[in-house]
């Protein structure tokens, strides 16, 4: 494997392939491409960490290592079998292996994981002469994805998903994932400098992301991936990198950026995590309920992810609510307003249809991105 000639794959959440594509062309990436399920671009390993660093929207950075047609499970074991896993892998790599399918004849995950960590394990052992495999050291996550017979071998670089930033402590009634709210971010019509307000913060993930966007900080700052601990990996390059991504951060570039809500048991927890993620006095949190909240100054824009049906018993709350959101916009006349919700009711209870709609999956659930200018 030439490490400084990879084929790299930004995965996303289905509906989010272009903005991830437009963060790695941000970053400088090369033939960059969405794909169903991401972003296939080229690099080097020291792209990959710099990627997992920086990047807003992507779930995880894999190394394509091979791909190829396989019908059958003997396709499927000689294609991994003739890989250089011997250039790969330690002696004592803890070999993972991770799986997925879709609409293949090969349906059967479990299977597919075991022939391919038996194709690796034969291909060892005829390379090195081998027999013993202890798998003590460190883990090297592998994933053998097939979508139309077309099977895919990665190397995970990542780990951890990358929406585990490190400063959510507990989640909350209705956890927003970092990913998807670095994205409601990007796709709102809040730009850094201008002034945003969640109505409904809950504990505080769509502010904290903002700040984060605001100050230049990159979202893997504080954590570590799987692909620190490969023999391969250039330390020395990355930890430069690092550095540089701290230096990067600017936090008194944060400003105009608050949240409230009705709980105070959520808001005690979004301070929390607001300080867990070196934000601390940056981002304002008030106790107001949406109905009587009332901002004064300069104009900015309104971004929530207010409760929606499958999370409240009382539907008929979720849909005054979204009354509510009408008259906090009318109360707030030059302010523009942005929320993500699943459920089909919501311009109608809102009593206004929006300027502007996008499909995205919180979760499972297939929700609209709504934008009233």
């Amino acid at each position: 494997m030439n490490i400084n000639n990879l084929t790299l794959l930004a995965t996303a959440a289905f509906g989010l392939e272009g903005v991830v594509a437009a963060e790695l062309k941000r970053l400088g990436m090369k033939d960059v491409r969405g794909e169903i399920g991401g972003a296939r671009f080229t690099g080097s390993l020291t792209d990959a960490f710099l990627c997992n660093l920086r990047l807003r929207c992507a779930d995880r950075v894999l190394i394509i290592l091979d791909e190829r047609e396989c019908r059958t499970f003997e396709e499927l074991f000689q294609f991994v079998r003739t890989q250089p896993w011997e250039q790969l892998l330690p002696p004592d790599a803890k070999i993972n292996v991770s799986g997925k399918c879709a609409r293949s004849q090969l349906m059967s995950i479990r299977d597919c994981q075991a022939i391919t960590k038996k194709a690796i394990i034969e291909r060892l052992k005829e390379k090195t002469r081998r027999t013993v495999f202890p798998e003590t050291g460190e883990v090297y996550p592998i994933e053998i994805a097939l979508h139309s017979d077309m099977a895919r071998l990665t190397l995970d670089t990542s780990g951890e998903a990358l929406n585990r930033r490190g400063y959510r402590t507990w989640n909350g009634e209705a956890p927003l994932r970092e990913t998807l709210a670095a994205t409601l971010v990007e796709l709102s019509t809040w730009r850094p400098g201008m002034r945003l307000h969640d109505p409904c913060c809950g504990t505080g993930t769509l502010l904290i992301e903002a700040a984060f966007r605001q100050s230049h900080r990159a979202p893997g700052l504080t954590r570590h991936f799987a692909m620190e601990r490969f023999g391969f990996f250039p330390a020395e390059e990355c930890e430069d990198i690092r550095r540089t991504c701290q230096e990067d951060f600017m936090p008194e570039r944060i400003s105009g950026i608050s949240g409230s809500d009705i709980d105070p048991a959520a808001l005690d927890l979004a301070a929390r995590h607001v300080k867990q993620a070196g934000l601390a006095g940056k981002i304002e949190l008030t106790n107001v309920p949406l109905q009587l909240l009332q901002l004064t100054g300069e104009l900015g824009v309104f971004l929530c992810n207010p409760p929606y049906g499958e999370r409240l018993s009382d539907r008929n709350s979720c849909q005054k609510l979204y009354r509510e959101m009408h008259k906090l916009l009318q109360r707030h006349p030059g302010w523009s307003l942005c929320a993500i919700s699943s459920d089909p009711m919501f311009e109608r209870a809102f009593g206004k249809k929006a300027d502007k709609k996008r499909r995205l999956y919180n979760g499972r659930l297939e929700c609209e991105f709504l934008i009233y200018k």
